[in-house]
């Protein structure tokens, strides 16, 4: 067996589950837009009639909280390696 072989079996499952994550997202966001399954009519806001609008709200938290988590971390919290060898 070739390592490239090797390589590409060793993430077909990572592209399986990928790709079954992004089916369900696609099913669920398909089923918020149908209005006898999902009620908005108590909605808080006129935002939140929209279809699709917490998936992507929590797509846009979810990418906000990493950059914010790694500017946090390269701003001074992450030190050197060797931090206690002097």
């Amino acid at each position: 067996m070739k390592v490239s072989q090797l390589i590409s079996s060793l993430r077909s499952p990572e592209r399986r589950l990928l790709r079954t994550s992004l089916i369900a997202l696609i099913v669920v966001d398909l089923l918020d837009a149908v209005p006898a399954i999902v009620n908005k009519e108590h909605a808080h806001t006129a935002i939140e009639a929209v279809p699709g609008f917490w998936t992507l709200f929590g797509f846009i938290g979810c990418v906000a909280i990493i950059l914010l988590s790694k500017w946090f971390g390269h701003s001074g919290v992450m030190t050197r390696e060797d931090y206690y060898d002097e």
